[in-house]
C-alpha cells in the first residue's frame, strides 16, 4: 500500500482551533456498512448496547513543552516525549544546531533555573538529564503540548480541555482525543444503563503527529509507546468477549493497547512497549466498535481506522464529513465505527 492512498484535501477552516463550550456538544458521524448518519455525540447513550464494555485510555497529558536557552543565549525548545527516570527524559529538541552530548540547556529563570544536559541521541530523540525532578519542573514551567495544527499558544482553557475528565496517570504528550467528548454526567448515565466502563493506560507519544513520509506504508517505522492493562481490566474484556458482548474502544490508543495485548483474542494484563502498526489487512482480535475523532492525511491513525472500518468506507465518511462541515482533529467532532466484517 502507498501512503498517497490515504491522502485527502481538507479546507483549513475545518481544523478545530478551540474546543466547543461543552465537551459533549460535538457531532457524531455514525459509520455503518451501508449508511452514514449524522448525530449528536450524546446519542452515544442510545447507540451502545447495555452490556457493552467501553474501554478508555486514562493517560494524563503532561505539560511537556519547555522553552529555554543555551548558555550562549540561543533559543531552545524541548518536547518531553517520555520520562525515563525522575531526572532523565527522552525529548525532541529544536535548536539552531543539533546538540552534542554534554551540551547544556537552561530552562526557567531567576532563582528557579533548571539545567538539562544532553547525554545521548536515539534517532530523532535526545536523552536529557535534568538537575531536578522533571515532573515537578514541567508542572511549574512547562506548557501544554498542543498539536502543531493548532495555531494559538496554549492557555488556561487548553490546560483543562486538552485533558479527559478521567485522566489519571501522567505521561502522555498528546491527549487521547476521542475521550475529550465525555463528561462526568454522560459517564454516569452510561453506567446506569449497564454499560461497563474499563480503563487501560497508553502514554501517547510525539510520534502520533508524524505523517507517514515513506512512499510504501510498510517502510514506515513506528515509535514505541508504553501501555499497561490491569488484571481487572483484562478480565472484564475477556469475560465480555466470552459472553459475546461488544468491546468498544474509545480512541485509537485504547484500541492499540488492547490489540497489542491480545494473543489469540485473549487480552493479557501487564505493562509493555508497543510498536504495533495497524494498516489495512490487519486482523483485529478484540475490538468490535471504535469511537474516534477525524485524523490527519497520511497519518498512522488514518491507516488504523481504514483497517478497522474499510478503506472505501472511511473515504466516503471523510468526504461526507467535509461536505457537512464537521470539525476535524483534536478539538473536532467524532465518529462511531463498526468493524468491517469483510476483513479477515
Amino acid at each position: 500500500m502507498r501512503s498517497e492512498e490515504l491522502d485527502y484535501a481538507l479546507p483549513p477552516e475545518l481544523i478545530a482551533q478551540h474546543p466547543l463550550p461543552e465537551r459533549s456538544a460535538s457531532r457524531l458521524l455514525q459509520v455503518e456498512s451501508n449508511r452514514l448518519t449524522d448525530r449528536a455525540f450524546t446519542d452515544i447513550e442510545a447507540l451502545l448496547a447495555a452490556a457493552s464494555v467501553l474501554v478508555f485510555n486514562d493517560t494524563k497529558v503532561i505539560k511537556a513543552r519547555l522553552i529555554g536557552r543555551k548558555p550562549s543565549g540561543g533559543r531552545v525548545e524541548a518536547l518531553v516525549e517520555r520520562i525515563i527516570e525522575a531526572r532523565r527524559v527522552r525529548a525532541l529538541v529544536r535548536t539552531s544546531h543539533s546538540p552534542r552530548p554534554g551540551t547544556e540547556f537552561l530552562f526557567g529563570g531567576g532563582g528557579q533555573t533548571a539545567v538539562a544536559t544532553v547525554r545521548a541521541r536515539h534517532e530523532d530523540f535526545f536523552e536529557l538529564e535534568f538537575d531536578q525532578d522533571v515532573l515537578a519542573l514541567l508542572d511549574r514551567i512547562g506548557q501544554v503540548p498542543l498539536p502543531p495544527y493548532i495555531a494559538h499558544a496554549a492557555d488556561d482553557e487548553d490546560e483543562s480541555r486538552y485533558q479527559t475528565v478521567y485522566a489519571a496517570h501522567p505521561g502522555a504528550v498528546a491527549a487521547p482525543t476521542a475521550g475529550l467528548h465525555f463528561t462526568a454526567p454522560l459517564l454516569a448515565r452510561l453506567r446506569r444503563r449497564g454499560v461497563e466502563l474499563v480503563h487501560v493506560t497508553l502514554h501517547v507519544g510525539a510520534g502520533t503527529f508524524q505523517p507517514v513520509r515513506a512512499e510504501r506504508v510498510a517502510d514506515h517505522v513506528m515509535h514505541s509507546e508504553w501501555y499497561r492493562i490491569s488484571d481487572a481490566a483484562a478480565q472484564s474484556i475477556n469475560d465480555a468477549r466470552a459472553a459475546g458482548r461488544a468491546v468498544v474502544a474509545v480512541g485509537t490508543t485504547s484500541l492499540r493497547a488492547l490489540e497489542s495485548a491480545a494473543q489469540d483474542g485473549h487480552v493479557q494484563s501487564g505493562s509493555r512497549e508497543t510498536r504495533l502498526f495497524i494498516t489495512p489487512g490487519y486482523r483485529f482480535q478484540v475490538v468490535d466498535r471504535l469511537i474516534t475523532n477525524f485524523h490527519l492525511p497520511r497519518s498512522t491513525l488514518l491507516m488504523l481506522v481504514s483497517a478497522f472500518a474499510g478503506l472505501e468506507r472511511i473515504r466516503a465518511a471523510y468526504a461526507h464529513a467535509i461536505a457537512q462541515r464537521y470539525r476535524f482533529f483534536s478539538y473536532g467532532d467524532a465518529m462511531l465505527l463498526e468493524r468491517d466484517e469483510m476483513r479477515p
